[in-house]
């Protein structure tokens, strides 16, 4: 009985301090709104879904590992997304000089802003990579890549901005 009193106690001082979430957030607890704005798209070669697969994905993740609520404009904190890279490049080659796998590379630059705590900032580009067997076209299987890469590209967006790992 009395380890779980201490349980108990321990669990209420931990979330009571309103910085550290069980969801492994650290957000100021006066910090309450966030914009993400839709992702734009300047990589050269075009995928047509994947600036609205990205938002959707980012959106998703702050609604449910979050407290914050999501605003058009002018939220606490500002995601601001650009999809800067998306390349295949040859990642193994056969003996006949032939490649025999292919890799999928989708770059994105960030630009975190609280306007709250500045020093919680990040301004960085995140890259995340699927690599696929170069027998098969990229249009055969680029939907089920991006939506991989998409779920790396979030993890690691939303771990460097507000569970700032």
């Amino acid at each position: 009985m009395r380890k779980l009193f201490s349980y108990i106690v321990i669990a209420v001082l931990v979330s009571s301090c309103g910085i550290y979430s069980f969801s492994g957030t650290s957000i100021q607890p006066d910090v309450k709104t966030i914009t993400i704005p839709y992702v734009e798209y300047t990589a050269l070669r075009v995928n047509p879904s994947l600036s609205n697969d990205l938002t959707e994905a980012l959106k998703e993740k702050y609604r449910k590992l979050t407290r914050l609520e999501e605003v058009d404009v002018d939220g606490d904190l500002e995601l601001v997304c650009t999809i800067t890279g998306y390349d295949v490049k040859a990642t193994a080659v056969t003996a006949n000089e032939m490649a025999s796998q292919n890799r999928l590379t989708v770059t994105v630059k960030v630009e975190f802003s609280n306007k709250k705590y500045p020093e919680d900032d990040v301004s960085n580009n995140f890259s995340a990579y699927e690599d696929f067997d170069a027998t098969m076209s990229l249009d055969a299987v680029e939907s089920g890549l991006c939506e991989t890469i998409i779920e790396k590209l979030v993890e690691d967006i939303f771990n460097a901005t507000v569970a700032q790992w």
